[in-house]
C-alpha cells in the first residue's frame, strides 16, 4: 500500500513538471516582413533615395540663400558704416574751411617786409594745416583759368574782356573745396564775357558764359 502511494506521488510530480515546462516556453510568432519581389524592392529603394536627394538639395539651397542674405547684410552694414564715417569727416573738414580762409586773408594782409618773419611762421602753420586736411581727403577746386562750371563754381561777376576766352574764370575770389567727390563749398569767381555779345531782345544773343554765369 505504501509503495502504491509513493508511485502515485511520483507520477503526479512528473505530470506537474511537464505542464510547467510547456507553459514557460510559448511559441514565438514570426514577425519578419514579407519579402518584396526584386523589382518592387528596387523601385522602393530608388524612390527613397530620390526623396533623400530632394531633401538634401532643398537644404543646400536654403543654406546658399541664407549665406547670400548674410553677405548682403554684412556689405550693407559696412557701406553704412563707411558712409557715416565719411559724413562725419566731411562735417569736420567743412568746419575747418573758415580757418583756411582766415589764414589766406592773414597772409595777403602782411606783404610788408617788416612782417617777413611773422609771415614765414604763418605760412609754415598754414602749410601744416593744409597738409593735414589734404591727407583726410580735402581737395581745392581748380578754378583760375578754367572754364566756368556751375557744378563747382559760383560766379558773382561777369567781366567783359577779349583777353580771355568766353566763359573763362579770370579771378578766384574765394577758394572752393571738395571731399570724396562732393562739393563742400563752390569757388567764388569772376567770369570773362566777350564784348561782342549783345543783350537779348536787341537782335543779339547771350554767350555761353552769360547763360552759365546767370
Amino acid at each position: 500500500m505504501s509503495e502504491q502511494n509513493n508511485k502515485s506521488k511520483k507520477d503526479n510530480v512528473l505530470e506537474f513538471d511537464r505542464g510547467a515546462h510547456a507553459a514557460a516556453e510559448p511559441a514565438v510568432p514570426d514577425l519578419s516582413a514579407p519579402e518584396l519581389p526584386p523589382a518592387e524592392a528596387s523601385a522602393a529603394a530608388a524612390d527613397q533615395i530620390a526623396r533623400w536627394q530632394a531633401e538634401k538639395d532643398e537644404l543646400m539651397q536654403s543654406m546658399v540663400r541664407r549665406q547670400a542674405d548674410f553677405e548682403n547684410y554684412r556689405k550693407r552694414v559696412e557701406r553704412e558704416r563707411q558712409d557715416d564715417s565719411l559724413r562725419g569727416a566731411g562735417r569736420v573738414l567743412e568746419s575747418m574751411i573758415p580757418v583756411l580762409d582766415a589764414f589766406g586773408r592773414a597772409l595777403k594782409a602782411h606783404d610788408d617786409p617788416a612782417y617777413e618773419e611773422y609771415r614765414k611762421g604763418l605760412e609754415m602753420i598754414y602749410r601744416q594745416l593744409w597738409d593735414t586736411l589734404a591727407k583726410q581727403g580735402l581737395e581745392r577746386i581748380a578754378a583760375e583759368g578754367k572754364q566756368f562750371d556751375p557744378n563747382f563754381h559760383q560766379a558773382v561777376e561777369r567781366v567783359e574782356t577779349d583777353e580771355h576766352p568766353d566763359g573763362a574764370i579770370v579771378e578766384v575770389l574765394q577758394d572752393g573745396y571738395l571731399f570724396n567727390g562732393r562739393v563742400l563749398r563752390p569757388s567764388i569767381v569772376r567770369v570773362a564775357v566777350h564784348t561782342d555779345v549783345h543783350p537779348e531782345g536787341a537782335g543779339g544773343h547771350k554767350s555761353a558764359a552769360h547763360r552759365r554765369a546767370n
